[in-house]
């Protein structure tokens, strides 16, 4: 078929929609739904992807995370007062550092809860001692200032980092950054620096960084002592965790799960295997991919099912199109239009239908994603291919429910098709 031909069948296949444009429209509702469904459960599933995968990257996917935990079997240590003891230690420490490939870090902490003040401001706020690689290995920004370096460490120096809550807080009037706060009841340190916003995502609770007070591991140490916890009024017994996390970074992803085992297998030798908790942000990731896909195959039903009752309306209407057009088709024929003609022309027409669909269903999906950001609170990222597969999507229904009218229309007899009143 030429070009000339093409261009008159599109032409009278628009005649015929224009000429019925209410039946045309709700006819289309259906692909116009499923395509707008489409494109807004993909900018959904795309967005909370996105969203997911940033927070594991935060985390770091070549990382190794140990914390500790208090199990139902801990034991009492009596060198220190009868205090609650668990968890990794600095001898657990020095066995991972000394078992790690070349080029892997390995950075320790320790944090109790204190009361944190400012002049009349006072917060009850978690205290972490850190070593300098802290802020790398956990994707820290700085806002202000600078983070605990190396002399902190092995100087034991005062210095603090807070995070942006306490210095909001405490420093409401001010900046913090060169200012003085008392952590406890007589430990003061000087802030150096002050970070950025940011969710600490290796909690279960989603637990913020903005309660946090960072200062050097070794001055923590000296100044608060073995036990990390202690009730005031004594009527929670005091704990002693040397250490209560261990990120391990690592030169490459193909070594964090060998290296993860052999961890396991270290504290395990020590017994203390239940006083630990991994995470692995790879293993993580592998999970999150896992539930997108699970994700995209279900949003991909959801959306087969409205282009499904869309394409079945449209052969609907395309059959009874066929019925009221039998004599047109008759003269058609006995003018000499041949089969492929009179299936060509009613395909043309279910695909005008179709693409029109598609159209206004991408225009309402846009529209859609938007709304759902703004109102629900759900970030939403449409991606180029996403509109595009809808329309396409949108003319395969018009072409696979449009054959079936089209066929039949081709195979009426001419001459009972003049017949037809």
């Amino acid at each position: 078929m030429n070009l000339f031909r093409l261009l008159r069948t599109i032409r009278l296949g628009s005649q015929t929609i224009r000429l019925h444009r209410l039946r045309s429209l709700l006819t289309i509702l259906g692909v116009v739904f499923g395509v707008a469904s489409v494109i807004v459960m993909l900018a959904v599933g795309e967005g909370a992807r996105a969203k997911a995968v940033s927070m594991i990257n935060e985390l770091g996917t070549k990382n190794v995370i140990i914390t500790s935990i208090k199990s139902t079997a801990v034991s009492r240590d009596g060198n220190s007062g009868g205090a609650i003891r668990y968890g990794l230690s600095d001898r657990d420490l020095r066995r991972i550092a000394a078992m790690l490939p070349h080029g892997a870090r390995i950075s320790q902490t320790r944090e109790h809860r204190r009361s944190i003040r400012h002049l009349s401001y006072q917060i009850e706020g978690r205290v972490i001692g850190v070593t300098p690689a802290f802020a790398e290995l956990n994707h820290l920004r700085l806002a202000r200032g600078r983070f605990i370096n190396r002399l902190d460490e092995t100087d034991r120096h005062a210095v603090a980092v807070l995070s942006a809550g306490v210095a909001d807080q405490l420093f409401p009037l001010s900046p913090a950054v060169g200012e003085t706060i008392r952590i406890g009841s007589d430990q003061y340190f000087y802030v150096v620096g002050v970070l950025d916003s940011k969710v600490d995502v290796s909690q279960d609770s989603g637990e913020r960084y903005d309660e946090n007070v960072f200062i050097p591991f070794q001055s923590d140490r000296m100044r608060f002592g073995e036990n990390t916890v202690m009730d005031p009024g004594g009527l929670q017994l005091p704990e002693k965790v040397e250490i209560s996390q261990l990120t391990v970074s690592l030169p490459s992803t193909d070594q964090v799960q060998p290296v993860a085992q052999l961890i396991r297998s270290i504290l395990m030798q020590e017994g203390r295997d239940k006083e630990v908790s991994f995470l692995i942000p790879l293993d993580l990731q592998a999970r999150a991919e896992q539930t997108q896909r699970v994700f995209h195959l279900v949003l991909a039903a959801i959306a087969s099912i409205s282009l499904l009752v869309g394409g079945i309306g449209i052969m609907n209407i395309m059959l009874a199109t066929v019925t009221e057009r039998t004599r047109e088709i008759g003269i058609r024929r006995a003018l000499g239009a041949r089969r492929s003609d009179i299936v060509f022309q009613f395909l043309i027409e279910t695909l005008v239908l179709t693409g029109m669909g598609g159209a206004l269903g991408v225009l309402l999906g846009f529209a859609g994603a938007r709304l759902v950001e703004s109102v629900g609170g759900v970030a939403t990222i449409i991606h180029p291919w996403s509109p595009l597969l809808a329309v396409g999507i949108s003319f395969a229904v018009g072409l696979l429910f449009g054959l079936y009218p089209a066929r039949r229309a081709a195979r009426m007899d001419p001459i009972e098709a003049l017949r037809h009143e």
